[in-house]
């Protein structure tokens, strides 16, 4: 896909407080309309993005926080960069050439989305360009127990057509793996609503079977029942006991002949007549509908967050990839370039 990005972009920033001596900020890209995203330097968040409905009116997409206290107080990675590595790794440990690595456990004994101090907790050195946001960040041998010195960037651009590209490079000095991606919760309402009613297609007939505590088997299985072909959501959920629970699954797309952005999802909500399309050069993503989101401080919606109150198309690699050799390696050697990315284009039904 072809970019239009505008030279009439508008940058700014301003301080957001501070985080352990560290200084925070908030930056705003501004398109000629208006439309606009808001980011932060914790975590590399994404903290708001501002587009027109059908009626013109603007409105908040995605789940955020208006100051950083909760981003902070956050344990569901709200519009967080995910890394070192995105999803689970099961029993927190892999081998890689030989050598058994053990990684922080934090969830039921398995590592997920780089561990207890991930990238969603790191403060992000910042520059602006042009037509762009880039921030970057040292991880160092040994983070969260991930071989090798990381030293790792991720750039936003913003365009006059509301399409948002974001971009990961990374760079090691030791054979490591890595696995990065976006977690923004989507609501495409722009308003205190659910997500029941938004409709989801997810361009893929394969996912991965998964045990109970969301750890691949190692099979891959045809979408069956979990096929996301343009129905609502609120038909996907069921309960189990007390308990309402949507999808949470990782979707395998077609293997791109060219590795350019191709169309992995597409979601849409009708009264705010708003779609989002979402692109990607990685091999899938994980359908997360916020079935266990929650959140101690208000957010955007003027309470705190609850389930269902957003989804995440969270575009990255297989989970648990480092202990399944049939799945596509995440292994980055020294001098290679770790180069990924992630489009999310925004326009009306």
């Amino acid at each position: 896909m072809n970019l239009q990005i505008s030279s009439n972009l508008a940058i700014s920033s301003k301080s957001w407080g501070q985080h352990k001596g560290e200084e925070l900020v908030l930056l705003k890209i501004e398109n000629k309309a208006g439309a606009y995203v808001e980011l932060t330097n914790y975590g590399a968040s994404v903290v708001s993005i501002v587009v027109p409905d059908k009626h013109n009116k603007p409105g908040n997409v995605v789940l955020g926080f208006p100051g950083p206290e909760g981003y902070v107080e956050d344990s569901c990675y709200i519009g967080a960069t995910v890394g070192r590595f995105a999803n689970r790794i099961a029993g927190a440990s892999f081998m890689l050439d030989g050598i058994s690595w053990q990684l922080d456990k934090n969830e039921y004994g398995h590592s997920n989305h780089g561990g207890k101090d991930g990238f969603n907790s790191k403060v992000f050195k910042f520059r602006v360009s042009e037509d762009s946001v880039y921030f970057n960040l040292k991880s160092n041998d040994g983070d969260g127990g991930y071989p090798g010195n990381l030293d790792f960037t991720v750039r936003y651009q913003w365009t006059d057509n509301c399409e948002l590209l974001i971009s990961y490079s990374a760079f090691t000095d030791k054979l490591t793996v890595a696995n990065f991606t976006n977690h923004s919760y989507f609501n495409l309402s722009g308003r205190n609503t659910k997500i029941g009613n938004h409709e989801l297609t997810v361009y893929s007939q394969r996912i991965l079977e998964l045990r109970t505590d969301y750890i691949p088997t190692g099979r891959v299985v045809p979408t069956g029942a979990l096929t996301l072909d343009g129905r609502k959501i609120k038909e996907k959920l069921r309960k189990k006991g007390n308990t309402l629970l949507g999808v949470n699954h990782y979707y395998i797309l077609d293997p791109s002949t060219d590795g350019h952005l191709q169309l992995a999802a597409k979601l849409s909500e009708e009264e705010s007549g708003r779609m989002l399309r979402v692109y990607t050069t990685y091999p899938g993503l994980m359908v997360y509908t916020g079935d266990f989101l929650k959140s101690r401080l208000a957010g955007h919606l003027h309470r705190a967050y609850e389930s269902f109150d957003g989804l995440c198309l969270e575009c990255q690699y297989y989970p648990d990839s480092p202990n399944h050799p049939a799945f596509p390696s995440t292994a980055l050697n020294p001098g290679q370039l770790y180069n990924h990315q992630i489009l999310f284009t925004f326009s009306l039904v």
